[in-house]
């Protein structure tokens, strides 16, 4: 974690942030209290499905989304590369079994903007009544805001957040190729919004996500006789120097989850995920579910420098074999009990 990285954080429950380069867990009154202390690699192995075959999970297929994206750019609410990230996501899910596509569309008024929203939720196996969610957003930051000289020019956004799109995508195709579904239903969202009214993520000093609260207050829509079991978000997963860390919110969340998916990672990329979790929380998608009483986590690296909301953020920083230890890790991880 970067001493320059001061926002993307959210105090959920005792989490709350603090001092520059280290973010640590507090109580309500404010006193230090104890990080998260889970080892997510242990001795008790989780059981995971050694037959499903992850080796068609492409993650030159899944760079090759991100490169697709990028030429949208910028992605953000109220661009026409908005549409267009919409029209290509709902193209590309309609090739899959990922098929039944919904589009939810909403009118947002914030920090005086008037927008057009869209989720996008792709459900699998529908009639399964086990739901698990996994998701990411597909909306970018509107301009460079960090990069030290064309602070204005408009920010690429190939691993925030053309990754969780590719990771989703390319997870997809496969579900949609392998003989035996998982035993759950899987819906995918995209979702709109992420990086906040003005489009601007960290850089909004009031910035908080849109289209991932949006949903969860209209939950019953789509889950009208039980809540998803889970929710999966993905985000910022191209990086070529991929080092992902359990972060706190997840694993005050969903540590058992939180657990099975680094065990799994450790098994199939041992060098993208970490042993020991971060000590500090993130604000990303999964935190509404979290607060809509949801077991959820996100998976991200975040230590992104010098390229994080840059010009640099282009998909040469991005490595299909990082792309390809977080998409086999999420298929094997879906064929869990």
């Amino acid at each position: 974690m970067s001493p320059n990285f001061r926002s993307r954080f959210l105090a959920v429950a005792a989490l709350l942030i603090f001092p520059a380069g280290l973010l640590f867990a507090q109580d309500k009154a404010g006193q230090k209290a104890d990080q998260v202390k889970v080892d997510v690699k242990t001795d008790a192995k989780t059981d995971v499905k050694t037959d499903v075959k992850t080796d068609s999970w492409d993650g030159n297929r899944a760079l090759a989304t991100v490169v697709d994206l990028v030429k949208f750019t910028p992605r953000a609410m109220e661009t026409p590369g908005h549409q267009k990230a919409i029209d290509y996501i709902v193209s590309e899910l309609k090739k899959t079994k990922f098929d039944a596509v919904t589009q939810q569309r909403w009118i947002a008024r914030e920090a005086g903007r008037t927008m057009a929203m869209t989720n996008i939720i792709a459900r699998f196996n529908p009639a399964n009544p086990r739901r698990v969610i996994v998701a990411t957003h597909y909306d970018s930051i509107i301009k460079a805001y960090r990069d030290a000289k064309t602070p204005d020019a408009p920010m690429p956004g190939a691993n925030n957040s053309g990754s969780g799109v590719a990771v989703l995508l390319e997870t997809a195709r496969v579900l949609s190729e392998l003989p035996e579904a998982p035993p759950v239903g899987i819906d995918m969202i995209f979702f709109d919004g992420e990086e906040g009214p003005l489009s601007l993520g960290a850089g909004d000093p009031n910035f908080h996500s849109i289209g991932s609260p949006y949903f969860t207050e209209r939950l019953a829509e789509f889950y009208p006789n039980a809540k998803p079991e889970k929710m999966l978000d993905f985000d910022m997963v191209c990086d070529r120097d991929l080092h992902l860390k359990a972060e706190q919110s997840g694993l005050r969340s969903a540590p058992l989850e939180v657990k099975k998916f680094w065990d799994i990672g450790m098994e199939v990329a041992p060098h993208a995920f970490e042993r020991q979790p971060a000590p500090y929380a993130i604000q990303d998608d999964h935190t509404a579910f979290h607060l809509a009483g949801i077991p959820s986590f996100v998976v991200i690296d975040f230590e992104y420098e010098p390229f994080y909301n840059t010009t640099e953020d282009t998909p040469d920083k991005c490595s299909a074999q990082s792309l390809e230890a977080v998409g086999r890790t999420l298929v094997k991880y879906l064929y869990l009990p």
